[in-house]
């Protein structure tokens, strides 16, 4: 191979994979890839993000770069998907999550909370997000999913999915859908392990493909895949990433998608703990993805480029699959480019953070809140004199999905406005038997108007037994707020007011807020079935 061939070769290859970085401003790790290895393109996370004009300049830095290296413009992509994954969270319009959007039930709400945080997105010069997720969560016990979903009717998620990925793109940034061929039925983490989804093939076509069938017919530039074994179509035990029979059988040939196909990334566990990132880039490029994901370590980012350029040069990739991968990728990026380009022209650059945007983002809360369950006699709305005690369930985990959040507003700040007489205890996700008594201490004293909000309680006993406890005391009166989960519903017996609000974020507790004191009615209804008392559909106005 002459010098022209190897450098015209390292740029597709470039183009086909993508890595993150630590930090705020560039690392030498980064740059040298985008030097030498002519990486086409990169993931920001949270610990590249500081003030809107420090992310501009980011992106501005990266794009010179890659110019000055003789490279085509970046992709520069993040997990924007609203609600709890997010990694932009100050200082812009954080749209509510999906299956806050699927509780309050308008396609077009979805479409334009996509489409102001696309152009805020864009602004910031992130071009592509990797969102929506349109994955149908119908299994209650599923770690990964849960409230990035819509819900559970897969017909509601393929149709607000589909305005998602118009709003993005209007927008003049690239969406992704995710995580294909659906990861919502699984009770395992691909971030920790090689979940499995075991259904045959009717129930799959009838469940798990109908939004990202959607999703293709909406326009989607990208298409991500799951981690994730599905035996119906490969019996061999690959996951979808690494399965030719899922990536071009079912997504190409079957589906009929022309776009790029994107890998999860390749450092969770369910690859990088079973065939390795430099083996699994290679398998996920002969199966049929375009863009394979590095998200973290500088070693594991060369040893997939390398292998991939070692399997060419060795005839185990062909050439031509190299070139038709690139060239999708080319042109999904000038076709926002110009989406972009026009719409500067038209409107001007997007202010982050505007406050129409704001606006958006507030309503958009404010209709989500679902009222499920609602005591008489004092129960609801609250009693603004009554003295009262809130409880708050800190969260402090960190995982690959959703980062721990600074956690400036809590409910009960997002109460204290209403109620003069309000004392805020803060627990642990896995409240111990001091916490817990601890908090009845506080009853004790004589507060028995008691919120309590919950996060994930069925993965964390502790906040079940808490609840319980409370609802136990005589004369207690306890309204139980979903911080997450809507499910944590089923984890205790006998809750007088149960609201879903499914997330923590501030526009989200101010809303419950509202709808909790009798300031603003509750117009938000379950997205998912919680039992047989309170289906899909429910929601106390």
């Amino acid at each position: 191979m002459d010098q022209l061939q190897h450098t015209a070769l390292r740029e597709q290859i470039g183009q086909m994979v993508m890595c993150g970085f630590s930090g705020k401003k560039p690392t030498e790790d980064i740059l040298r890839l985008i030097r030498e290895y002519r990486l086409g393109n990169v993931i920001y996370f949270r610990d590249n993000i500081g003030t809107p004009e420090e992310v501009r300049q980011l992106s501005v830095t990266l794009q010179e770069a890659s110019r000055l290296a003789g490279n085509g413009p970046l992709w520069i992509a993040v997990d924007q998907e609203g609600g709890m994954v997010a990694r932009i969270d100050r200082q812009v319009a954080l749209m509510a999550g999906n299956m806050a959007l699927g509780a309050a039930g308008s396609p077009e709400l979805v479409y334009e909370t996509a489409r102001i945080s696309g152009m805020e997105l864009r602004s910031l010069g992130i071009n592509l997000n990797f969102a929506p997720c349109v994955d149908v969560n119908n299994n209650k016990a599923n770690p990964v999913i849960g409230v990035r979903s819509y819900g559970e009717d897969a017909g509601v998620v393929g149709l607000m999915g589909a305005r998602a990925v118009q709003g993005y793109q209007d927008a003049g940034i690239s969406a992704c859908p995710k995580h294909f061929p659906g990861h919502g039925d699984t009770t395992a983490d691909s971030h920790l392990e090689l979940p499995t989804v075991p259904h045959d093939l009717e129930r799959l076509r009838q469940v798990e493909l109908p939004p990202f069938v959607s999703a293709i017919a909406a326009g989607a530039d990208v298409v991500m895949t799951a981690h994730v074994q599905f035996p119906a179509y490969d019996a061999s035990g690959l996951p979808a990433t690494l399965s030719a029979a899922v990536l071009e059988g079912l997504l190409r040939a079957e589906l009929g998608f022309g776009g790029v196909i994107a890998t999860d990334c390749l450092e969770m566990k369910a690859i990088s703990g079973t065939v390795g990132v430099g083996r699994g880039a290679v398998m996920a490029v002969k199966a049929g993805a375009d863009l394979v994901l590095v998200s973290h370590t500088p070693e594991l980012q060369l040893e997939a480029l390398e292998a991939i350029y070692q399997a060419v040069l060795s005839g185990e990739l062909p050439q031509e699959r190299i070139t038709a991968s690139a060239r999708r990728i080319r042109e999904a990026k000038a076709r926002r480019e110009e989406a972009w380009q026009q719409l500067v022209r038209e409107q001007g650059i997007p202010e982050v953070g505007a406050p129409e945007h704001m606006k958006a983002a507030g309503e958009a809360a404010e209709r989500a809140v679902t009222l499920v369950k609602a005591a008489g006699e004092g129960g609801f709305p609250l009693d603004d004199a009554a003295p009262t005690l809130v409880i708050w369930p800190r969260v402090e985990a960190r995982t690959d999905v959703d980062e721990a959040i600074r956690q400036e507003i809590t409910l009960g700040k997002a109460l204290a406005p209403y109620i003069a007489d309000l004392q805020e205890l803060a627990v642990s996700l896995a409240p111990d038997d001091a916490e817990i008594e601890a908090v009845l201490a506080a009853v004790r004293a004589g507060r028995l108007q008691i919120v309590a909000g919950t996060y994930n309680a069925a993965f964390n006993p502790g906040q079940a037994l808490l609840v319980q406890t409370l609802m136990e005391l005589p004369g207690a009166k306890v309204t139980v707020a979903a911080l997450r989960s809507p499910y944590d519903l089923l984890s205790f017996t006998g809750v007088q007011t149960y609201v879903a609000c499914y997330e923590n974020r501030p526009l989200m507790l101010q809303a419950a807020a509202k709808v909790l004191t009798g300031r603003l009615p509750a117009s938000g209804k379950l997205p998912v079935t919680l039992s047989a008392d309170y289906p899909a559909g429910w929601g106390i106005s």
